[in-house]
């Protein structure tokens, strides 16, 4: 019996385009690359303190530059110092997990591997204060009369106050429910309350929108910093985010027809 003729295999020469699969699995190498390193940022803010301050502390700065309009130079430089500053805290990272899964016993060589690598980030921080200092003083002063002017009308113990109410009202609901103490734990998150403050501080001083946006999406991280730390659950938070706003916005209205 005939057999059908099948035609050879053909084989790509050098010269013609990639298979059709090529690209996509070029492709799928990108994303997981991007993936990869995502992972390990996430990796970093959820295991490491100080990559989680580092990140807070680079929101709060960014929303300072918009605050103070200052000019596009200073901007760049500032990411620049905060990209190094958190690029090194991966390193930092990475460092530790290579020493702790290469090590077994304690060995004076993994700890000069850590503590050098803390160096180099304790060395980028510094940078980044000396540049943020050189930055933002320039941009303070040059809208110095605007600041003074905001600041003056409001009362020079009006924030002291604010604070001090938020403290007393916290330590007063740990003490009602009796659970927790002054700075852990609790009915009511003291963390989230003072988060909650700043930020409703910050959008009655600037009132505007962005500055509102960014401001308690900072302190929604705090707050879910003490859920994910296993210190509150979600509805301690919550009260503790309830203080923290009710209590400034109180205050703001019993001052506001002195300040007008």
């Amino acid at each position: 019996m005939l057999q059908p003729h099948v035609p050879p295999e053909h084989h790509a020469h050098p010269h013609e385009p990639h298979p059709a699969g090529y690209k996509r699995i070029t492709e799928s190498k990108f994303w997981s690359s991007f993936h990869h390193a995502f992972s390990g940022i996430m990796y970093a803010a959820k295991t490491q303190p100080n990559m989680r301050i580092h990140l807070i502390i680079a929101a709060g700065v960014l929303i300072a530059t918009l605050a103070l309009r200052l000019e596009r130079s200073y901007v760049i430089g500032i990411v620049v110092v905060i990209a190094l500053v958190l690029a090194l805290e991966l390193v930092n990272t990475a460092v530790e997990a290579i020493v702790d899964l290469l090590t077994v016993a304690h060995h004076p060589l993994a700890k000069t591997a850590k503590d050098a690598a803390a160096g180099a980030v304790l060395l980028a921080t510094m940078a980044a204060v000396v540049v943020g200092y050189l930055a933002f003083y320039e941009g303070i002063f040059r809208g110095g009369a605007r600041v003074y002017t905001a600041l003056a009308q409001v009362p020079s113990n009006a924030v002291f106050v604010i604070v001090a109410i938020v403290v007393i009202g916290t330590i007063f609901a740990k003490a009602l429910v009796g659970r927790g103490s002054v700075l852990q734990g609790g009915a009511v998150s003291g963390h989230s309350a003072l988060a909650f403050c700043a930020a409703t501080i910050l959008s009655l001083y600037y009132q505007r929108p962005l500055v509102a946006l960014l401001a308690f999406g900072l302190a929604a991280l705090v707050a879910q910093s003490r859920v994910e730390a296993q210190i509150h659950n979600v509805a301690e938070v919550t009260w503790g985010a309830i203080l923290g706003t009710a209590v400034t916005l109180a205050v703001y209205v019993m001052i506001r027809p002195h300040v007008l």
